[in-house]
């Protein structure tokens, strides 16, 4: 069965993470997505010469789950040539989206305002650091410095004696990159009753506002601003997280605190603190908070997590255990809920997945295939789109193709 997005043309000129995973979304929702690199290719391409991974991997784990399911051409765009390739692709995409300074996409002639001359119709998705006004427009960014730490995000976590803590890498640009997805499909459906196409602009800052949209509006509602007082200091102890006897960790969740309470007293063996005066409603709780505290760490201490489990399960509490990353590639529930997809390398060798997360019922996503080897489809593409062999010959022999 066709996917949601079967027909749909799109052209990428994105580098790293953000754009990239928000065109290997839109290739799961069953566009068809081409890629164009520079002759020396995407520097993800290049993730084990960054230090950012301390091992040399056989298969690079991040390019491939950020371009799988596309086609890959190499245009060198700072020549004439091929420029003239690019805009000729353009003329038959649906959706053009990139994530290079605008100062730069100007040059290479792949701005909003040239490509829209080439096709009205088209769906331009362009993704900054920044934005597009104010003195930093220009600002080079990664999700670690605009998403993460200029957002407000980094600076709320943590405990108050430590430092903030950093980022996992690819956490603010594929959050971005979903949205960047979304963005696209509602353009493209506003186009099917328009007959229009519309740029479409978006930031690593602002999407970072959005996920702490929360925090960021009570400080512009009431004037309150969030500063990370740590663990042993939260105002609802039943919405915190507690070291178990087996050295795991479990985060408790009930936001409705007085709601829980009895039932929580009897999971953990200590119904005596149901009529504490010191803990007797939310409120008083709240003000002794360090108390309750100091009672529970030393009790979720004394028993495994397994027995933790059973006992909140059977009275109904809220909470979840913190996994390891090694654990979620393993998760039951992950599996059940087919958050992981198999494919083949090139030669091949299984390929496992991790699928982006929207579930259609008429109009499935799925995996079309593993990332492309640098410019593997040059050929194929310029053919489909109207280009000759003579063409092609001339086009290396000038060195556009890279």
């Amino acid at each position: 069965m066709a996917g949601a997005l079967e027909g749909v043309r799109v052209l990428e000129l994105g580098i790293w993470v953000a754009v990239p995973s928000a065109a290997a979304v839109l290739a799961d929702w069953g566009a068809r997505v081409v890629k164009i690199e520079p002759p020396e290719g995407d520097p993800l391409r290049g993730l084990a010469a960054t230090g950012l991974v301390p091992y040399q991997p056989d298969v690079n784990p991040a390019f491939q789950l950020d371009n799988r399911g596309k086609r890959s051409i190499v245009l060198d765009l700072r020549r004439p040539e091929g420029r003239e390739v690019a805009h000729a692709l353009v003329g038959r995409s649906d959706v053009f989206l990139t994530n290079l300074r605008r100062r730069k996409l100007a040059v290479l002639g792949m701005d909003y305002a040239t490509l829209r001359s080439v096709n009205p119709r088209l769906v331009y998705a362009g993704l900054t650091g920044y934005g597009t006004e104010g003195p930093e427009r220009d600002r080079a960014a990664f999700d670690y410095a605009a998403f993460w730490a200029r957002a407000g995000i980094m600076a709320s976590l943590g405990e108050p004696e430590g430092p903030p803590p950093t980022q996992r890498p690819g956490m603010g640009d594929h959050l971005t990159g979903l949205g960047l997805a979304g963005a696209i499909a509602a353009a493209l459906f506003a186009r099917e009753r328009s007959g229009v196409g519309q740029e479409i602009g978006m930031s690593l800052f602002q999407s970072g506002m959005w996920m702490l949209a929360s925090d960021i509006q009570a400080a512009i509602t009431t004037g309150y601003c969030h500063t990370p007082g740590g663990r042993r200091a939260a105002p609802n102890p039943l919405f915190n997280f507690y070291r178990t006897g087996d050295g795991r960790w479990l985060h408790l969740v009930m936001l409705q605190p007085d709601r829980h309470w009895r039932a929580f007293c009897r999971a953990v063996g200590r119904e005596d603190l149901v009529d504490d005066p010191r803990f007797a409603s939310a409120p008083v709780r709240f003000q002794h908070c360090r108390e309750l505290i100091a009672i529970l760490d030393p009790l979720f201490a004394s028993r495994p997590l397994a027995e933790w489990a059973e006992a909140l399960d059977c009275a109904d509490c809220y909470w979840g255990k913190v996994q390891t990353v090694e654990e979620v590639s393993h998760d039951a529930q992950a599996e059940a809920i087919g958050a992981f997809a198999e494919t083949a390398l090139p030669d091949g060798r299984p390929l496992r997945l991790v699928k982006s997360p929207v579930a259609f019922g008429v109009t499935p996503a799925a995996v079309a295939g593993p990332a492309p080897e640098l410019g593997q489809h040059t050929e194929e593409v310029l053919l489909e789109a109207g280009f000759g062999w003579e063409d092609i010959a001339r086009l290396k022999d000038s060195g556009a193709l890279g």
